[in-house]
């Protein structure tokens, strides 16, 4: 068995390490035993010692020191086979140190403590007990109180009824088109019949993950890795269908199985992750010609409405260049063809006329002063 199903099995093993009892023996028994040991000890007080009293310790105390061992024995193994085994212990005990000793208070309440404590038991608000008597099944008790006949009902097991979430997990299976995953998976369950699930199986908690697991690796082979990859509910909800039919006897229902992980090996993740890629790439090459077709269609829509319009045409240039030369240092290259349509060349020889003048000035005053007349005109003055 793998070693994901080991883990899975903790709480199984958990489970038949409690199995070994017969009863449960909580806090409020111990309290119960002690208190009717306690009336023991102060019967057995009252009563006269003999006049060669050979024990070491008086039978009132002793009688308290054995209800705490008695209690946290019962504690630790809550079975009818211990109830026995203490009461022949104390029984031996007695006679071996306690021979001139009148110890019915003794004997009296240490027997009638452990049958009174061991017969009330508690079940919490979500449980039920499964009573069996003389190895028969009686009756579901709980939750709350109720009491059992000692040495003659066992309490079997008690049932959860809450909603209990397990992991499982399908190791290295093959899809449809033969690629191994690992998959992990949550199944959430719960009995609503504790009679049945005690009746009809085993240990109904390891049948349903075994359950489970078969289910899931039948599941994956019936199923390609992309339809693994887009549609894990599909896939769980199948899971839950079969597992649900196979446990539905067992009064146990499958309400959701949930597709936590699927594993893939590193190459195809890496062939994948590239394949992706290219169709990222390929996806972004058809929008961008699909925006150039888009705009190539606009430009001649607008073709159009300046066709046969010179001026509308003249005053779309005109605020071209306009726009241009808003920013500082722009420089803008036009066809002389535009500069003629839009009179923009004596326009733009005076602007070159006007920026030469300043640059002759501005080497004039590095060596002397500068007199301008008139345009043309330029008078040096040496320092």
């Amino acid at each position: 068995m793998n070693t994901s199903a080991s883990q899975a099995f903790i709480p199984m093993s958990r489970l038949k390490k409690m199995k070994n009892y017969d009863f449960r023996f909580k806090g409020i028994n111990f309290v119960v035993l002690m208190l009717i040991i306690a009336a023991g000890a102060i019967v057995q007080n009252m009563l006269p010692v003999p006049s060669r009293a050979d024990a070491v310790v008086r039978p009132d105390i002793m009688i308290l020191i054995t209800g705490l061992v008695i209690g946290t024995i019962m504690m630790a193994r809550p079975t009818w086979s211990t109830v026995i085994g203490l009461a022949i212990l104390i029984w031996i005990k007695t006679q071996v140190f306690y021979t001139d000793h009148n110890l019915w208070p003794m004997y009296l309440s240490c027997y009638t403590g452990m049958l009174i404590a061991t017969s009330i038991q508690i079940a919490q608000q979500w449980e039920k007990g499964i009573i069996l008597r003389l190895g028969k099944f009686r009756t579901l008790n709980g939750p709350g109180f109720f009491m059992i006949v000692p040495l003659i009902d066992r309490v079997d097991r008690f049932i959860d009824h809450r909603v209990r979430s397990t992991d499982f997990r399908a190791e290295t299976t093959l899809t449809r088109d033969t690629v191994p995953v690992n998959v992990d998976a949550i199944a959430f369950w719960l009995v609503w019949d504790a009679k049945m699930s005690v009746l009809e199986v085993e240990d109904y908690e390891s049948a349903v993950i075994l359950s489970a697991q078969t289910a899931l690796r039948d599941a994956i082979g019936r199923h390609n890795l992309a339809e693994m990859l887009e549609d894990r509910e599909q896939v769980g909800h199948e899971i839950q269908k079969v597992i649900d039919k196979k446990t539905d006897p067992w009064g146990i229902t499958i309400q959701t199985i949930e597709i936590r992980d699927i594993v893939i090996p590193k190459g195809l993740e890496d062939a994948m992750s590239r394949q992706a890629q290219a169709e990222r790439e390929r996806q972004s090459r058809v929008i961008l010609g699909t925006a150039e077709t888009e705009i190539a269609k606009k430009f001649e829509e607008a073709s159009r409405a300046y066709q046969g319009n010179p001026t509308a045409l003249h005053l779309r240039a005109m605020n071209m260049v306009f726009e241009g030369l808003k920013q500082k240092g722009s420089m803008i290259i036009v066809p002389s063809s535009a500069l003629d349509t839009m009179s923009l060349g004596a326009i733009g020889g005076l602007t070159s006329f006007a920026q030469t003048n300043k640059e002759i000035c501005a080497g004039a005053n590095d060596q002397g002063e500068v007199e301008v007349d008139e345009p043309g005109d330029q008078q040096v003055n040496p320092a």
